[in-house]
């Protein structure tokens, strides 16, 4: 699988913005969403947000929602995420993984095919 390429992000103050994007030059099989997963120093991955690709609908974890949108270009082999209103603790790696997706009993599923290399995102006060 050829991996996704990642751009943007790099530093911002408390309360500005981001745009992160990636580029998908080719899905595989059974992806059907591009997902948004960041890595904070000395916690776990967690799953920041995404969007299908076919539907366009998306969706956000709890702790960015309002602040945080899933898009794509029409050619959907671009893939964007802003985030607003930043925070220091949104401070970390953030990675898109081209995926497929789903939902069972309330309960969302991410099965990635491949990773982008990630891309730095610097709160500072």
């Amino acid at each position: 699988q050829v991996s996704p390429v990642q751009s943007g992000g790099g530093s911002a103050p408390t309360g500005g913005s981001v745009r992160l994007a990636c580029m998908v030059a080719e899905y595989a099989a059974g992806d059907n969403c591009v997902a948004w997963f960041r890595r904070i120093e000395g916690k776990d991955f967690e799953g920041v947000g995404g969007i299908y690709k076919e539907t366009g609908a998306t969706y956000s974890a709890a702790f960015v929602q309002g602040r945080s949108t899933a898009s794509q270009d029409g050619s959907k082999k671009m893939i964007y995420l802003q985030i607003t209103n930043l925070k220091r603790e949104d401070s970390g790696l953030y990675y898109c993984v081209k995926a497929a997706c789903s939902v069972a009993n309330g309960v969302a599923s991410t099965d990635p095919s491949a990773w982008g290399q990630g891309t730095p995102v610097t709160v500072s006060t």
